[in-house]
């Protein structure tokens, strides 16, 4: 680094329709200029850039959008701060996950070769990715039946989300790819193999998304359970952890050309995007929880013991920072919720005034939806239009809303499914403390944050005060605080987080006849939680199965049996 110039860090965040890159001070957090690159393809939810189309509940992505990320915000984040390459001490990435992809021993995606351009399974799958739900259903189905012990640290079940059931998924309909993938990588490692050369895989990913638990994979004779070939799997996902916060290597030569970085700049290990932000939000002490809301909302908590929580996502030793372990619970759709019903249910002259005003049609319909009484649109609502991640972890529910009328409004509507979300996360703490786990603070991140209202109505939901992280950054920021300790500037993550994260404490506190009214309504959305989500009535399951019958015989490779148990 050249004397007298203050040292900084690049903190890159990959979510799921950009990525961005953020420098930032290592001395105290300043973020000091940042840069955005929107996907070229965004999510690959319909057809491939080849044409081939996709069945519903498909979500891929393309690499290369992920590579210009790296060639083009990278360079323009260091211009807006006015930096140099040499003050750059240190960088790290953090990513969507579980976003996993096939490759070959080098790290090539099978989606970039030739053989595989139009075959679906051959693409990363993003974290949204929901068309593994028979796959995650036959793996928690057999886990039981043989007492596998690492069950219970995922609440007794397995999203369709995670590594185990895309790459099961892979197997039973497209066997020719899941055999030429000599890797099956998260996302969040395959970009450090692209910063480093060298491949590594992170203990967050590995224990939330692989079941990796106390140093081990789910052996051979219970992978084989689930299919006869599945039993290498841990050959292609199984390689040592490095520990969070150190560096996994170093940036080559092209990486460097890539970037406009130096090489040989220490690059931190992979991490992912909720659980790095948990260093920016100062939220790193037991029973401090972090909802990271954007497109979907992420639970992270640390404890200094584990227990066995219904529903969750999974505890992981050391998966957020090491010495504690680490909570996640989530909701697959909260931002996406609000942006259908905007797709959906905006009348033109809704639409006019927003454009009159020069407003978005978002901000509209809060402001109109604010002024109600709680309760007085006479609704209630699901918030699973994206299924349910926690606490019933099935992907096949969909959403509802009860109540309608025919003066019902479209800001009804809205406020109705803001309610919606914040019901599912006083139904996911619910369940942390009934199990033994208290709750002692509650943190909000993310991009949903600039809506009031939102927050607000969070706060009188859960009758909680709610801090906010003080940036619009929080996942970069975190990575760059992650940076600075793989680089040596901190002893420990924590330690980092104290100098360099930013939390704006009870920013929202709840008002008590408010919070007195969302009790009754919280115990209608329960209700109804239950009678659909817990065996009452499978009616949204015999929807689903009605809607796209045979939709995973149209993705068949060519020449191959049909998939399936």
């Amino acid at each position: 680094m050249t004397t007298g110039l203050p040292a900084v860090t690049v903190g890159i965040d990959f979510g799921t329709l950009s990525g961005r890159a953020l420098v930032v001070s290592v001395a105290d957090g300043a973020e000091l200029g940042g840069a955005v690159h929107e996907y070229e393809h965004g999510v690959v939810e319909h057809a491939l850039p080849g044409g081939r189309t996709l069945p519903p509940d498909w979500a891929l992505q393309i690499p290369q959008d992920w590579r210009d990320v790296l060639r083009f915000a990278v360079p323009r984040a260091l211009a807006a701060a006015g930096v140099r390459a040499e003050q750059v001490v240190g960088v790290a990435t953090d990513f969507t996950a579980c976003t996993v992809l096939p490759t070959t021993w080098d790290g090539t995606p099978l989606s970039e070769l030739a053989a595989y351009g139009d075959r679906p399974h051959a693409y990363p799958k993003l974290w949204r990715h929901h068309a593994a739900q028979p796959e995650a259903d036959l793996i928690v189905a057999r886990a039981r039946e043989s007492g596998q012990p690492w069950l219970s640290r995922y609440g007794g079940r397995i999203s369709s989300e995670w590594q185990y059931a895309k790459a099961l998924q892979v197997l039973r309909e497209d066997p020719e790819v899941y055999a030429a993938a000599d890797r099956w990588i998260e996302a969040a490692d395959w970009i450090v193999w692209q910063l480093t050369g060298a491949e590594s895989r992170n203990p967050c990913t590995a224990g939330y998304k692989g079941m990796l638990q106390d140093g081990s994979y789910p052996d051979r004779d219970y992978l084989a359970s689930l299919h006869p070939d599945f039993a290498d799997l841990t050959a292609k996902t199984g390689h040592p952890l490095s520990q969070l916060g150190t560096a996994a290597g170093t940036l080559t030569a092209a990486a460097a050309e890539l970037t406009g970085l130096r090489a040989g700049t220490p690059v931190a290990v992979g991490n992912v995007d909720a659980h790095v932000t948990s260093a920016a939000a100062r939220a790193l002490d037991p029973g401090h929880m972090l909802a990271i809301m954007g497109t979907s909302t992420c639970h992270i908590m640390n404890s200094d013991v584990p227990a066995e929580v219904p529903g969750m996502c999974g505890v992981v030793r050391d998966g957020v920072v090491p010495g504690l372990w680490g909570y996640e619970a989530g909701q697959s759709g909260v931002g996406d919720i609000f942006a259908w019903a905007v797709r959906t249910a905006l009348p033109h002259e809704y639409a006019a005034e927003a454009r009159r005003r020069g407003i978005s049609p978002h901000q509209l319909l809060t402001e109109k939806a604010a002024g109600q009484p709680v309760g007085g649109h006479g609704l209630v609502a699901l918030d699973w239009h994206s299924g349910n991640r926690s606490v019933l972890v099935d992907h096949h529910l969909s959403g509802a809303i009860v109540g309608l009328t025919l003066d019902t409004r479209p800001e009804d509507v809205y406020r109705a499914l803001i309610e919606a979300t914040a019901f599912g996360t006083r139904t996911i703490i619910e369940a942390f403390e009934q199990a033994g786990v208290p709750v002692a603070e509650f943190t909000a991140a993310g991009g949903l944050l600039k809506n009031a209202f939102l927050m607000q109505t969070y706060s009188d939901v859960l009758n909680r005060p709610v801090n906010v992280l003080a940036s619009e950054q929080g996942p970069a920021l975190g990575a760059a605080i992650h940076a600075a300790v793989a680089a040596g500037a901190y002893p420990d993550i924590r330690t980092a987080s104290a100098a360099m994260g930013r939390l704006r404490r009870a920013a929202y506190s709840p008002d008590p006849a408010r919070a007195a009214a969302y009790d009754a309504l919280y115990a209608e959305y329960r209700t109804l939680h239950d009678y659909f989500g817990r065996g009452a009535n499978e009616v949204m399951h015999r929807l689903r199965a009605l809607r796209a019958p045979g939709a995973a015989a149209s993705l068949e490779a060519p020449g191959t049996p049909g998939g399936g148990s």
